[in-house]
């Protein structure tokens, strides 16, 4: 993953309202409906996401702007300054691994028969260590011991993914294809009624183990896509409508978008530009298993062509109301 801040291409100084305006730019852009062409369209898109869930919050972007964790949104490893006091020759010092103290590890860990014994004796936790231990300072990782009284290669890394679904389809429902890191591309089934931030587990299709184990899993997080039309306000949609004139003076009812088809809605004989409407139950999914709603705030026009009747009634009006 790149850097969340070249990603949304904003310096480390943005506040939140211009990383919120850079996403919603690039979104509108790399969004995978329009660039069907492009066969990374999903992975770009994605990036993007990621991006700017670490970035928009405040905690995670504190923690990566101090490198507890990286641009995927993952604990980083913790840098070691080095085992014992740093002695020279094969311990530390010039041409040794500098930070070991040899006399500390080898005394830990002898080789001899009676040296595994005492090893497998302190491995359960006191001083000193184990194979165990012995795995993780020479970068083997924890192994798990098997039935069959071995131990069992390390399983390897679980990843990731931010799924970004329109809210159409988390509304109706809808199936998604998804890349993998071994290249695969499997179809998940999106249910309806999905929120945002539902987590779904891929068994065995996270990234594969170094040692030979196996791999991880992939968990998939549902991420709301920008929408062309509606703006969300929490479970609310919000969207602009278009009224002429007449129908906002003498009443009419104007056909209205909505994630499950248009619908008429009356307008009242003498509505006002920006008067709201609340359309109930046809907004996005909530907590409780039902809807929010859709607003929708009027917005009078005038007539496209210039009309000098009516421009005689206004000025009528005007005058009148000036006298």
């Amino acid at each position: 993953m790149r850097d969340p801040y070249d990603v949304l291409g904003v310096s480390k100084g943005a506040d939140e309202a211009e990383i919120k305006r850079a996403y919603r730019r690039l979104a509108k852009k790399l969004h995978p409906d329009a660039n069907k062409d492009d066969p990374k369209a999903q992975d770009k898109f994605a990036e993007l996401n990621t991006a700017h869930e670490i970035l928009e919050d405040k905690e995670k972007r504190g923690q990566y702007d101090r490198g507890e964790i990286d641009a995927e949104g993952k604990p980083r490893a913790p840098e070691f300054a080095g085992f014992g006091g740093g002695r020279g020759g094969p311990g530390g010092g010039p041409g040794g691994f500098s930070g070991f103290d040899g006399d500390t590890i080898f005394e830990s860990f002898s080789f001899g028969p009676e040296g595994m014994r005492r090893a497998g004796r302190r491995g359960g936790g006191g001083q000193g260590g184990g194979f165990e231990d012995l795995g993780d300072i020479f970068g083997f990782g924890r192994q798990r011991r098997s039935a069959g009284g071995g131990f069992a290669p390390q399983p390897g890394a679980d990843m990731e993914i931010s799924l970004p679904v329109s809210f159409e389809e988390a509304t109706e429902g809808a199936s998604k294809r998804v890349g993998l890191p071994s290249g695969k591309q499997i179809d998940i089934k999106i249910a309806a009624g999905t929120r945002e931030g539902h987590r779904m587990r891929l068994k065995g299709q996270g990234e594969a183990s170094p040692m030979g184990g196996p791999p991880g899993d992939a968990y998939v997080t549902i991420a709301y896509a920008p929408h062309p039309t509606f703006e969300r306000d929490g479970d609310d949609l919000r969207q602009l409508v278009d009224v002429p004139l007449p129908d906002a003076v003498l009443g009419a009812k104007v056909r209205v978008p909505t994630l499950s088809g248009a619908v008429d809605l009356s307008i009242p004989a003498w509505t006002s530009g920006g008067r709201l409407f609340r359309l109930r139950g046809k907004g996005l999914p909530n907590a409780t298993g039902g809807h929010g709603d859709m607003l929708v705030r009027v917005n009078v026009v005038l007539p496209k062509e210039k009309d000098a009747e009516l421009e005689a009634l206004m000025r009528k009006l005007r005058d009148g109301d000036a006298a």
